[in-house]
């Protein structure tokens, strides 16, 4: 089994979609990512870049392409079972990462300090 996704398939996840969609996926990773952020806490080593992602994406002043990159991300690391589910000891988060490092390089210029900050505020309550 692949460990990581191939990059059409990293293109699929993070392709634009229509607006009723991007809501879809706004709402799954609102309710699903720090669950998911607990899981994964030790087997991912930028963490706090993926949270700051994520109070990136809730930024208003975030442009909408943007925004949409990072929900599209995020709704895939959220989502338990995908190409290789989480649940898979040692693997599991391998495709997430591949989705999320893509997502993180296309986007990083807009994640701010201010984000960053906030990331790093609530990984220090979940330790």
């Amino acid at each position: 089994m692949n460990e990581t996704l191939d990059q059409e398939s990293i293109a699929g996840i993070l392709a634009p979609v229509t607006p009723t969609e991007e809501r879809r996926r706004e709402r799954r990773v609102r309710e699903g990512l720090w669950r998911a952020v607990r899981r994964a806490a030790g087997q991912i080593p930028f963490m706090e870049e993926v949270v700051a992602g994520y109070f990136c994406a809730l930024d208003n002043r975030t442009p909408t392409r943007v925004r949409g990159t990072l929900f599209a991300a995020l709704a895939y690391f959220v989502m338990p079972f995908d190409v290789i589910p989480d649940f898979i000891l040692g693997l599991g988060f391998t495709d997430d990462l591949s989705a999320l490092l893509a997502a993180l390089g296309t986007i990083r210029t807009h994640i701010t300090p201010g984000h960053r900050a906030a990331a790093r505020d609530f990984l220090d309550e979940i330790k």
